[in-house]
């Protein structure tokens, strides 16, 4: 927001030197981004008075001048292009030698054949207005030989206000909180109205038909007004603060805008059909050229200013063209009215028109500012174009509401900030902006973090109670409090210290485990990807998730149908990946990710944080020796084994389950699975190869991925709580290999199961090697060689007991599975 010193002035007397005021806007929170002094660049450019003016001899589009510019000092022969100059006007008179705005120099020129002693400067070459036809006519009290810096000059603060702040979006916004910085008295515009003859009523009727978004609506009628251009004051304020001068009607309404943050509109009262105005949501199929020329098709969700004949208007945004007030306009209608902040942004949004009256309805208005509003711009058009006003205003809501109050605590201020303030302090402090107080009855409500969770006052005399203006709409709970007495007492005066709180115990830090698989799986060749954590319908639908599924969480407001899920499965971002490389021709590709998945549960959304990976390629390139070998699920599982020794010294064996149909690769998948120090069976996750069909249809090109997803969860319980070294062993292990015949469709993890139980603690470790099927087996038969290491503690083990141990495991198979020795 820009903001002349000369206008603020009008309201609060301002000493503070431009930049001390700067700094002082900015520690209230009022930041000034940028301070502009109007006139420093205009050197040597005085007021002239204009002696004569006569044809240019040697041109027909220039005029030859006299100009006058101080007593005592001879007159300037200037030659002027401009045609809007006349005998006795007071002008800006750039003298020979002078600099204008860009580094322009003013010198001793001949133009068609005359001598030019200087230049006479228009709004533009100054920087003060866009007009740049006409030269810049003014005062005609202006004394000659001034200083054009000392008529036109100005300092203006450029003021970031924020958001919460809309109350400040306007001069008096500003003017309240200089007051509260320097204790100087606000200024408050005296506004009185002449009326005179009939009613406004008699002119003016108001239908507010929605009443949840038009809470009060204002209404004055003008008659016998002349349209006019603003005083010249006015004219340069307007063009100092931003905005363009129109009319003195459409002026006094853009001027009230600035200065109260009250947007007002005009009408012209004869484009009104029996003055009837209704406030109503737009209808299907109704259009409205507004005032920028631009004809827009109006959605039923738009609220509208409206006539008999149709629309007038975008409520609180912008006006219509069919009603502007024109050179021809006599009667005026003033609109002055309080629209529902939600309902004028999502107008604004809809049609790209975020002006200045939305910007400052969008941040909600006080319900006294459209009286108030209406009587000040009716005020200044009979100041500036003269007629008269009704008697009387429409005015559907005539009663202000009372003012909201807030109960705080004095102490929990002073906790808050860190500092003892006095409670009489606090008061003091609040009451510099407007907020009275006083003591808090017993079961007064203090909100804390909103108006619905508050906490009673107990005791007598530890809580005040503040009386909150109309206008601050931002101070709601107790913080809100705590922040405006740091606000106002200077946050400066906050003396700097360190925390002086106990620190609190050790915390393990959450991200270990995931920090220490990064460090693993990179270590091992594995390349770490991060992928979108939303997915489209389609991503879902492959996965065989229907697109109605209820555990699917699906957002309100996509950015693109593409991201509109939140993911069930790590696969469709890992095979985007995957699909990339492939484009790149890198088809040997090994990744991993940790991240979240999300479901929706008959308790509520749910989030599991897994370990993903996905591999695809060669194992081992050719090279002069063996040629290339492919990576397959071997690879895969011993990586999770590998993985989660390192972790947590867990064992993982692998159990058949359900292939998801169209995903999984039938019979190349399984379950992943361990048990708990407490002898829990625990699921983890599953690992396996990719259905051909899958990858197809996510335009894969490789013929054989593998997988694997993991629950965080699943591998943090693996952790120990301790790390416990081993004892070295003192006899030396020893190895057993047998070859066992089942069932072609029994799993190697049901063999292994059966030999980690018999043997017990004297086993340390039992490997596959082998697994033959075929002569002189039945079609129906497998062999699977398994290498049996065993570890004795205390002494070696005879050849006996080795011998009686490893026919329990052959017996137990035996007996168990109907397993048989191979031959």
């Amino acid at each position: 927001m820009r903001v002349p010193l000369s206008w603020l002035r009008d309201y609060v007397a301002v000493e503070l030197e431009p930049a001390a005021l700067a700094e002082r806007l900015t520690l209230l929170g009022m930041e000034v981004k940028g301070i502009e002094t109007i006139g420093a660049e205009w050197r040597s450019v005085v007021v002239g008075e204009l002696l004569e003016v006569g044809p240019h001899p040697g041109s027909n589009r220039l005029s030859l001048t006299k100009v006058k510019v101080g007593d005592g000092t001879p007159s300037l022969s200037i030659v002027c292009g401009a045609r809007n100059i006349a005998v006795g006007q007071k002008v800006p008179v750039a003298l020979p030698g002078s600099v204008l705005p860009g580094d322009r120099r003013i010198e001793v020129t001949r133009i068609a054949g005359e001598e030019s002693q200087g230049m006479l400067c228009s709004g533009d070459e100054l920087g003060v207005t866009s007009d740049a036809e006409g030269i810049l006519i003014l005062p005609p009290d202006t004394a000659v030989g001034r200083p054009v810096a000392d008529v036109l000059g100005d300092v203006v603060l450029d003021v970031d206000v924020k958001p919460n702040r809309g109350d400040a979006l306007c001069m008096v916004g500003l003017a309240r909180e200089v007051a509260a910085a320097t204790g100087a008295p606000l200024r408050w515009p005296d506004i009185t109205v002449p009326e005179s003859g009939d009613a406004t009523t008699d002119h003016v009727s108001v239908d507010v038909q929605d009443r949840a978004r038009c809470t009060r609506f204002v209404a004055r009628y003008l008659d016998g007004v002349r349209i006019e251009p603003s005083p010249f004051d006015i004219q340069r304020r307007l063009l100092l603060a931003g905005m363009r001068p129109i009319s003195n009607v459409v002026d006094a309404s853009n001027y009230v805008m600035l200065e109260l943050g009250k947007p007002v509109h005009t009408f012209d009262a004869a484009t009104l059909r029996d003055g009837h105005i209704i406030v109503r949501g737009a209808l299907a199929g109704e259009r409205l050229e507004t005032l920028d020329h631009v004809m827009r098709d109006l959605d039923p969700e738009v609220l509208l200013i409206a006539g008999e004949a149709g629309p007038l208007g975008l409520a609180g945004v912008m006006g219509g063209a069919a009603s502007e007030v024109s050179g021809s306009t006599t009667a005026i209608v003033v609109e002055s009215a309080i629209f529902d902040p939600v309902s004028i942004r999502r107008t604004a949004f809809r049609y790209a028109l975020r002006s200045e009256a939305s910007l400052r309805f969008e941040k909600g208005q006080e319900s006294r500012l459209a009286r108030i509003g209406a009587d000040r711009t009716a005020q200044l058009i009979l100041r500036w174009a003269g007629g008269r006003a009704a008697t009387g205003v429409v005015d559907t809501a005539p009663q202000d509401p009372p003012p909201a109050t807030l109960a705080f605590r004095p102490a929990r201020v002073s906790r808050s900030l860190g500092i003892d303030i006095d409670a009489s302090e606090q008061a003091e402090l609040l009451e510099r902006v407007g907020i009275g107080t006083v003591p808090a009855g017993p079961g007064a409500q203090v909100p804390v973090i909103a108006a619905d969770l508050t906490v009673p006052v107990t005791e007598p005399g530890t809580a005040l109670l503040a009386t909150i203006p109309s206008h601050r709409r931002d101070l709601l709970i107790e913080a809100d409090i705590a922040e405006e007495v740091a606000r106002i007492r200077g946050y400066e005066t906050q003396p700097g210290r360190l925390p002086d709180t106990v620190m609190p115990a050790y915390r393990d830090d959450p991200w270990r485990l995931t920090d220490q698989l990064r460090t693993l799986l990179s270590g091992r060749g594995l390349s770490e990807v991060v992928t979108h954590g939303l997915v489209g319908p389609e991503d879902h639908t492959r996965l065989g998730l229907g697109v109605d599924d209820p555990a699917t969480i699906r957002t309100l407001n996509p950015v693109s149908v593409d991201h509109s899920e939140l993911r069930r499965s790590l696969l469709p971002g890992h095979l985007r990946v995957l699909r990339d490389n492939e484009r790149q021709r890198r088809m040997d590709v090994a990744i991993f990710e940790t991240g979240p998945l999300h479901r929706q549960t008959p308790e509520g959304p749910t989030e599991t944080d897994v370990l993903g990976v996905l591999a695809t390629g060669t194992a081992a390139p050719a090279d002069w020796q063996a040629p290339p070998r492919g990576l397959d699920i071997g690879d895969v599982k011993g990586l999770l084994e590998w993985l989660v020794e390192r972790i947590g010294g867990a064992h993982l064996r692998y159990e058949p389950v359900p292939a998801r149909p169209g995903v999984d690769h039938p019979g190349r998948t399984a379950a992943v699975v361990t048990d708990l120090p407490s002898g829990q069976r625990m699921v983890m996750g599953r690992v396996g190869e990719l259905d051909p069909r899958y990858l197809a249809s996510c335009d894969v090109r490789a013929e054989r991925v593998l997988f694997a997803e993991l629950e965080l969860d699943g591998i943090r319980r693996l952790l120990p709580d301790a790390r416990r070294v081993d004892t070295l062993e003192r006899a030396p292990a020893v190895e057993r290999d047998i070859a066992v015949v089942v069932g072609h469709d029994r799993p190697a993890t049901n063999v292994e199961s059966i030999i980690r139980e018999v043997a017990g603690p004297l086993l340390s470790s039992a490997r596959l090697f082998d697994r033959y099927q075929g002569e002189p087996l039945s079609p129906h038969e497998v062999s699977l060689g398994w290498r049996l290491r065993f570890q004795p503690v205390e002494r070696p083990l005879e050849e006996a007991e080795l011998e009686e141990l490893v026919q329990r495991i052959i017996t137990a198979l035996r007996q168990r599975l109907g397993a048989r020795l191979r031959a």
